[in-house]
C-alpha cells in the first residue's frame, strides 16, 4: 500500500512530535527513574528561585500527599519540643533547688557548730565562775572563817561608835563625809550577803531609798529645800522609829546587824549634826536650804509632811510596780519581802488579823494605806526635832537606848537560850551514844576482857558545830556554834 503524503502545512508539526518522541528515546530513559520523578523532587524545581523560600514553600506544581501529612504531625512535633523544653526545666530546676538545699543545709551546720561552740565557751565560764563563788562561799561559811568575820566585825563596831562619837563630840562638820564613806563599805556587804541568801528584796525598803535621798541632798542638790525637809521628815519619821519596830540590835559580833542599824540610825545621826552642831557661816556656805528653811522660810508641819509624801509616793508606787507586780510569782514561791515579813510577824496583834481577814486582792493596798498612816504619824514631831536641838537630841538618845536594849535581849535572851538548847541536845546525844545497843553488846562481852585498874580513867570527848540561818527583825541572822562534852568514866 502506498502512502499517503501528508501537506506540508503539517510538517513543523511532525517535526515537533519526533523531537518529541526523541526525547522519551532510550538513550534518555537512562536518567528517568522512579525516584528522579518530577512529582518527587524539589531539588531544581525552580531555576533561579530563592532556595530558602523553595525549602520552606514548595511549589504547588510540586506538593505531594507526605507534604500534606506532613502539616497533621506539626501539632505532635511542637508538643514534643515542648515537653522536652520542659523537663529540661524541671531538671535544672531540681538541680537548683538541691544546690539550694546544700547550701542552707551546710549553713545550719556552719551555724549550729558555732553556736554550739560559744554555749560551750559560756558554759566553761560560768562553770568557773560558779567554781569560784563556792569557793568563796564555802571558805566564808568555814566555822573557823565565821569565828574570825564575828571577831573582825565586833572589832569594827566598836570603833564605828567610838569614832561617830568623836566627830559628833568635836568635829561635826566630817560627820557627813564619816558616814558616805561607811556607806560605801557596808552597801556592798549588805547587797552580796543578801542576794546570797535570796532576801535581795529587802534591798528596795524606804530606809535605802532615804540613805539616797541623803546622799542627794549632800552631795547632788545642797541648794534644795524641798529635798532636804522631805528627807529630814523621813530620816526622823520612818528610818528612825523602824528601830523599834523593826527590833534592830547593836550587836557588835553580827555584821548584818551593825549594817541595819547603821542604815536606820545615822541618816538622822547626820542631819542632826548638818541642822544643830554646824557653825551658820559653814551652814550657809555649804548647806544653804538648812539656813533657809531655819530662817527665812519656815516650814509648818503640812508642809513638810506634804513635801515628805512626794518621794515616799515615788518610792511606794515604784515599789509596788517592780516589786510586788513583777516579782509576783518569785514571792509567792517564797521569796521573802517587808509585806511578807510583816504579815507573819504581826498576825497575832489585832492590827494582823485585821489585815488577813480582807480578801488577798486588797490585803497589799491596805498594807500599803497602813504603811502610810504609819510613816505619817512618824513625822508629826518633826517640827520638834528640826526647831529645837535638845529635842532632836533626846530623841536620838532614846532611839540609840532602844538599840542597845535590843542588843542585850539579843545577847542574853536568844543568844543565851539557843545555846541552852544546843547544850541539852549535846546532853541527849551523849546519853543516846552511851545506851546504844553496839556499846551494850561491847560492854556485855567481858569473858575476853581483862579488868581495868581501878586508876583508870576514860575520857569520852564528843564535838558537834550547829550552823542557823534565821530571818529575824528583818535581819539574816546566822551563827556557827561548836560545843564540846566530855564525860569522864571511872
Amino acid at each position: 500500500m502506498a502512502s499517503v503524503p501528508l501537506p506540508s502545512s503539517v510538517d513543523p508539526s511532525a517535526d515537533n512530535l519526533l523531537e518529541s518522541d526523541s526525547s522519551f528515546s532510550p538513550s534518555s530513559s537512562k536518567d528517568v527513574t522512579p525516584t528522579s520523578s518530577p512529582a518527587l523532587s524539589r531539588s531544581t524545581s525552580f531555576v533561579g528561585s530563592n532556595e530558602d523560600w523553595g525549602e520552606v514553600f514548595p511549589p504547588l506544581d510540586k506538593l505531594t500527599v507526605f507534604d500534606f501529612l506532613d502539616q497533621f504531625a506539626l501539632p505532635q512535633r511542637l508538643e514534643k519540643i515542648n515537653e522536652h523544653i520542659n523537663r529540661k526545666i524541671q531538671l535544672q530546676s531540681e538541680s537548683l533547688k538541691k544546690h539550694r538545699d546544700m547550701v542552707k543545709l551546710e549553713y545550719v551546720k556552719q551555724k549550729e557548730r558555732v553556736i554550739k561552740k560559744t554555749d560551750v565557751e559560756f558554759e566553761k565560764y560560768r562553770k568557773r565562775y560558779s567554781q569560784g563563788l563556792e569557793k568563796v562561799l564555802d571558805k566564808w561559811d568555814d566555822t573557823r572563817v565565821v569565828s574570825t568575820r564575828e571577831k573582825i566585825s565586833f572589832v569594827v563596831g566598836v570603833c564605828n561608835i567610838f569614832i561617830t562619837g568623836f566627830l559628833i563630840g568635836g568635829y561635826p562638820e566630817w560627820v557627813h563625809v564619816w558616814y558616805s564613806l561607811q556607806l560605801l563599805y557596808f552597801m556592798p556587804i549588805r547587797y552580796f550577803s543578801y542576794h546570797k541568801r535570796g532576801y535581795h528584796y529587802f534591798l528596795a525598803d524606804l530606809c535605802y531609798f532615804v540613805n539616797l535621798l541623803l546622799l542627794l541632798n549632800i552631795w547632788v542638790f545642797p541648794n534644795s529645800r524641798r529635798l532636804m525637809i522631805s528627807t529630814y521628815c523621813l530620816a526622823y519619821g520612818n528610818n528612825a522609829w523602824a528601830i523599834a519596830m523593826w527590833r534592830n540590835s547593836l550587836v557588835f559580833h553580827s555584821l548584818d546587824k551593825v549594817t541595819s542599824l547603821f542604815i536606820h540610825i545615822m541618816p538622822p545621826v547626820v542631819l542632826h549634826c548638818l541642822v544643830h552642831l554646824l557653825d551658820q557661816e559653814l551652814v550657809d556656805s555649804r548647806f544653804p536650804s538648812i539656813s533657809r528653811v531655819k530662817g527665812v522660810e519656815k516650814y509648818g508641819l503640812m508642809e513638810m509632811v506634804i513635801w515628805a509624801t512626794v518621794p515616799y509616793g515615788i518610792w511606794q508606787l515604784s515599789y509596788h510596780l517592780f516589786i510586788t507586780v513583777r516579782r509576783r510569782e518569785k514571792i509567792a514561791a517564797g521569796r521573802p519581802t517587808s509585806f511578807t515579813w510583816l504579815r507573819r510577824s504581826y498576825s497575832k496583834t489585832w492590827i494582823g488579823k485585821l489585815v488577813l481577814r480582807l480578801p488577798e486582792t486588797m490585803q497589799e493596798p491596805a498594807f500599803m494605806l497602813i504603811q502610810y498612816s504609819y510613816a505619817v504619824l512618824t513625822m508629826l514631831p518633826c517640827p520638834f526635832w528640826f526647831y529645837h536641838r535638845s529635842f532632836s537630841a533626846l530623841f536620838l538618845t532614846a532611839v540609840g537606848l532602844w538599840s542597845i536594849y535590843n542588843g542585850a535581849t539579843f545577847y542574853i535572851d536568844v543568844f543565851g537560850k539557843r545555846f541552852q538548847n544546843e547544850l541539852e541536845q549535846l546532853k541527849k546525844d551523849v546519853a543516846k551514844w552511851q545506851n546504844s545497843p553496839l556499846l551494850n553488846e561491847t560492854n556485855g562481852d567481858t569473858k575476853h576482857m581483862e579488868p581495868l585498874p581501878l586508876n583508870l580513867t576514860t575520857k569520852t570527848t564528843t564535838e558537834t558545830t550547829a550552823t542557823e540561818t534565821k530571818l529575824e527583825g528583818g535581819e539574816v541572822w546566822e551563827r556557827s556554834i561548836t560545843s564540846s562534852v566530855t564525860t569522864e568514866t571511872s
